[in-house]
């Protein structure tokens, strides 16, 4: 009994230092950083701006897109994207605390404004009544789009409503008879056959190959809907967070937001360095 003891024992550590050494032997290169973003600008972003400067500092960079919104934060809770880029503040704060993740904001990036546009119409003027937009289903999404549909007269809204809360029960008066047509943001681009005007979000414009130029009408972005970097909490003070944001704040990713990201509003940061270089 005794020896079989001693057996089963010198197994055990044999078996726990071997998986110690597997562990240690495949755990994930610091150098290595995975990137998840939505397809489009933001991956454009990381590709043409941020992952060659990561490269130069001796990073080997990959970028995942996705085509909605809940993936890539499952993705990086779960450790399988060190960072995305794709959405703001407030889904964030929302989407963070109804899934019990611990994520973080890093840092703003250069922002495509939502804005509507219409294959059937060159103008808001033609709305008529009974006239059907389409906007996203999603919260916050769809009350930046009822926002400037207040702003545009087309519905009024509710009183003292918190505007970055607003939904379609908060319409008071819509004024114009139109239908309105609640859709995921990603088949935005695609209602636009169908319908008379559409919200869509910048980054599925782009996509898609609306321009921002093309659009009908812009919204003015507020910082609550700047899209932004976002980390696992626990990674905040690690040295590859550091050398990511750096990359952001660069001159280098400011010079590629100018070349191919005219027309999105720019973060605070870019806006200084812009200041300082006049």
């Amino acid at each position: 009994m005794h020896r079989r003891h001693i057996l089963v024992s010198a197994l055990a550590f044999t078996i726990a230092a071997s998986a110690a050494f597997t562990s240690v032997a495949f755990a994930k290169d610091p150098k290595e950083l995975v990137i998840g973003t939505s397809a489009g600008p933001y991956a454009d972003q990381v590709k043409l701006g941020i992952k060659p400067i990561l490269e130069k500092q001796g990073y080997k960079v990959k970028v995942v897109e996705f085509n909605d919104y809940i993936q890539p934060n499952f993705a990086l809770a779960e450790g399988a994207l060190d960072a995305n880029a794709f959405q703001h503040i407030i889904y964030l704060t929302k989407f963070s605390a109804d899934n019990k993740l611990a994520l973080s904001e890093l840092i703003k990036v250069p922002t495509a404004p939502i804005a509507i546009y219409s294959k059937k119409h060159k103008s808001l003027s033609d709305v008529r009544e009974g006239a059907t937009v389409a906007l996203p289903n999603d919260p916050t999404n769809q009350a930046r789009a009822l926002v400037l549909l207040d702003q545009l007269g087309w519905i009024k809204l509710k009183a003292n409503i918190d505007p970055i809360r607003a939904s379609e029960k908060d319409v008071a008066d819509n004024l114009k008879k139109i239908k309105l047509i609640p859709l995921e943001a990603a088949q935005l681009p695609r209602s636009l056959q169908d319908t008379d005007f559409s919200f869509v979000n910048g980054n599925f414009a782009l996509a898609s190959g609306l321009k921002l130029n093309e659009a009908l009408a812009r919204e003015k972005i507020s910082s609550n809907y700047q899209n932004l970097v976002a980390i696992r909490t626990e990674d905040k003070s690690k040295p590859w967070v550091k050398d990511l944001e750096a990359a952001y704040r660069s001159k280098e990713f400011l010079e590629v937001t100018n070349k191919h990201f005219a027309g999105f509003a720019k973060p605070d940061y870019q806006q200084a360095l812009e200041v300082a270089a006049k």
